[in-house]
């Protein structure tokens, strides 16, 4: 089984940019998909990227299309979300997750968890 553990959530002014790391470990992630996503106070859970461990294909929401970037280090087990031009409305807990094979947007075919990182961005 993949235990997962995100950093790198904080406070930063709009406009600023934080990286948030989920560090990945328990079994080798070749077939596996890594995808991020956040929950804001009292609003569901909504998907914001994943990438395929294997070959690096992504996927964004077109809410940070062209302003988040996710990426993968192989040696180091880890996935990245980096965040850039970050707005108020970006404030939520971010997730790690993942599943096997397939990309999706859909949180609930995701069934591994971290147990998320805060991110405020204020105006």
């Amino acid at each position: 089984q993949v235990q997962l553990v995100e950093s790198g959530g904080g406070l930063v002014q709009a406009g600023g940019s934080l990286r948030l790391s989920c560090a990945a470990a328990g079994r080798t992630l070749s077939t596996y998909v890594l995808g991020w996503f956040r929950q804001a106070p009292g609003k569901e859970r909504e998907f914001v990227a994943a990438i395929t461990w294997n070959v690096g294909n992504t996927l964004y929401a077109d809410s940070v299309k062209g302003r988040f970037t996710i990426s993968r280090d192989g040696p180091k087990n880890t996935v990245y979300l980096q965040m850039n031009s970050l707005k108020p409305e970006d404030t939520a807990d971010y997730y790690c997750a993942a599943r096997r094979f397939a990309t999706t947007m859909n949180a609930g075919q995701y069934n591994i968890w971290g147990q998320g990182t805060q991110v405020t961005v204020s105006s």
